[in-house]
């Protein structure tokens, strides 16, 4: 199967629009969202075409799709609208044989790792920026921020094809891969 992965959306109908797009384009099976999907939260400016109420309309059209889970943005009041759980700090899966600790990143973070088994792979969002990188046994991977990378970075997302992580740019550029290894 395949994944398509976002995060920090930070309520940009201009980059949900993106995201969707380049979603349907890759016929991944699932969309992961990584939190901080609706509001842009007081430390960051306002996204491109900031419009909450576009966003969540947007996604709710793939309500089926998603396996999302809560950034330190997200409240409970988002979830009113959302038509799709999102409430949970973290979420485990088990995608292609490669075990996932899926975030967003405040509550687990990359100085702070949940028990991973060997192989596994920690994915989050929240630091808005792209990461594919192995440290000991573990795959710590971040698609960046569709809507406001920092560091100079581009707008980003990510997939997960079998066992290849890539993260890309909305030109299509390839910026980080990282080829997974199996857990079993």
């Amino acid at each position: 199967m395949k994944y398509f992965f976002a995060s920090d959306i930070h309520g940009s109908a201009f980059y949900t629009k993106k995201i969707l797009e380049k979603y349907r384009e890759s016929n991944a099976d699932k969309l992961v969202l990584l939190g901080d999907l609706l509001y842009h939260g007081p430390r960051n400016d306002l996204p491109k075409d900031y419009c909450p109420k576009e966003v969540f309309a947007m996604l709710n059209e793939l309500k089926d799709d998603i396996i999302a889970v809560r950034g330190n943005c997200d409240s409970e009041v988002d979830q009113m609208v959302l038509e799709f759980p999102m409430q949970s700090d973290y979420c485990i899966g088990n995608f292609n044989d490669i075990y996932f600790f899926i975030t967003h990143g405040h509550v687990y973070g990359e100085e702070h790792l949940p028990k991973l088994p060997k192989a596994g792979a920690f994915i989050y969002g929240h630091v808005h920026l792209p990461i594919a990188k192995k440290v000991g046994d573990v795959y710590i991977l971040n698609p960046g921020s569709a809507s406001l990378p920092k560091e100079q970075n581009p707008n980003s997302y990510a997939i997960l094809d079998n066992d290849l992580f890539s993260i890309y740019d909305f030109d299509g550029n390839v910026l980080k891969e990282i080829k997974l290894e199996k857990n079993i």
